[in-house]
């Protein structure tokens, strides 16, 4: 007897074979049992009942969506540098001149965690309408032990509030703080040895910005190699603005993922491909700072990369709040294929935060499903400003 059954839907799990990755099953089933997949198959092979029975009215079933690269939380806006860019300032210019990021900084330290967990519940509501079951939320606005803290504590404090899960980053290391003596070579020490530590039970990850306006390679290892002694995993801001050998450094570390990668070299990318790195492509962030240089996508299948899709929601550089309208930008931008957009927001996305037990509709994984009121599966990003989520469930309810 299974707990609960989906009938009257269509499947796309996500688990077929290389020819054909949606693993698409027409008028399919999914039952569960204690908040896992019990069976995944056609209605007509359904093996036992269910205590309750779920009529999904024609829709189409899909892993719940993982949107895997987030700044959810942090004070304030930065439309006024959005007027600035529409000027003609770029995102390093602001940067260098003090702004950009610092704005964000000055607002989330000044803020309380109340107003801070305020106003980022709409954001991660929003998500969740469209079908998203789990969200990675970073920290990386304080900049200091305590502000870094009250970020990642409002982090998880969201994931409690709401049926969703939040998976909590460390990125203290996302800029040099203006009011910290010492430059990135001191700043980075400083992370490795205060925040990361104190960071225990708050943070599942560390992240860094290895660029050219945040911190080198060399300096990112410190920080790193802190992170692997508190028995975290990394993850790696790479290769956005120049290439610094991002890619190759998060795979020489065994990342999770490495993400933006619009500069990132052809031999970068096949050491992800060998060590397992993720690569998050973030197309908010390319259209909103109008950037000419995209991801090199024929690069990465060539060397068999798995390819993520997020979100990237943050106050500067891609203020998207829609995960749906990053799978048409991935396709329209970076010229991603349907089946590549869509498991780059279920089982990649899920790969790149190192968790095994979702992204999948396959029995015993967890039951996190996403049901979608479309024709077919390539609806989802086609259509632009369009939301045709009907449901979510999460852990099986």
């Amino acid at each position: 007897m299974f707990d609960r059954v989906w009938l009257n839907a269509h499947l796309a799990t996500m688990d077929g074979p290389s020819a054909a990755p949606l693993g698409i099953i027409e008028d399919g089933a999914v039952a569960s049992r204690n908040g896992r997949i019990a069976w995944v198959g056609r209605r007509a092979d359904l093996p036992g009942q269910a205590t309750e029975t779920v009529d999904c009215a024609g829709a189409w079933i899909l892993p719940g969506l993982i949107d895997c690269h987030t700044h959810l939380v942090f004070g304030g806006n930065r439309a006024a540098e959005f007027e600035q860019r529409l000027a003609g300032a770029t995102y390093e210019q602001i940067a260098r001149a003090g702004g950009g990021i610092f704005s964000s900084v000055r607002a989330t330290r000044s803020a309380s965690s109340k107003e801070l967990f305020n106003s980022a519940l709409p954001r991660l509501q929003g998500l969740m309408a469209e079908g998203v079951t789990t969200v990675e939320i970073k920290s990386g606005y304080g900049l200091q032990l305590e502000s870094e803290l009250k970020m990642l504590r409002v982090a998880r404090r969201l994931g409690e509030a709401e049926r969703v899960q939040v998976v909590t980053t460390l990125l203290a290391a996302h800029a040099v703080p203006p009011d910290f003596a010492g430059g990135a070579a001191a700043y980075a020490q400083y992370v490795a040895e205060e925040i990361i530590p104190a960071s225990a039970g708050l943070a599942d990850a560390v992240d860094a910005f290895c660029e050219t306006i945040a911190f080198s390679p060399a300096q990112t290892a410190v920080v790193f190699a802190a992170a692997r002694a508190a028995g975290l995993p990394v993850k790696l801001h790479a290769d956005q603005l120049s290439d610094l050998g991002g890619a190759a450094l998060a795979a020489a570390h065994g990342a999770l993922s490495a993400d933006h990668l619009e500069h990132a070299s052809a031999e970068g990318l096949r050491a992800m491909a060998q060590a397992g790195t993720v690569a998050v492509l973030l197309p908010g962030a390319t259209y909103f700072l109008r950037e000419a240089r995209h991801p090199d996508i024929a690069a990465m299948r060539q060397a068999g990369v798995r390819m993520a899709l997020s979100t990237d929601m943050n106050p500067g550089s891609s203020p998207a709040r829609s995960l749906l309208l990053m799978l048409n930008m991935g396709c329209t931008l970076f010229r991603l294929t349907v089946e590549e957009a869509l498991l780059g927001v279920t089982c990649h996305a899920a790969a790149a935060l190192g968790l095994e037990d979702r992204g999948l509709l396959r029995a015993g994984l967890r039951c996190d499903l996403a049901l979608f009121q479309v024709n077919r599966p390539a609806e989802l990003c086609y259509w632009l400003g369009h939301n045709p989520c009907s449901g979510r469930v999460v852990g099986g309810e």
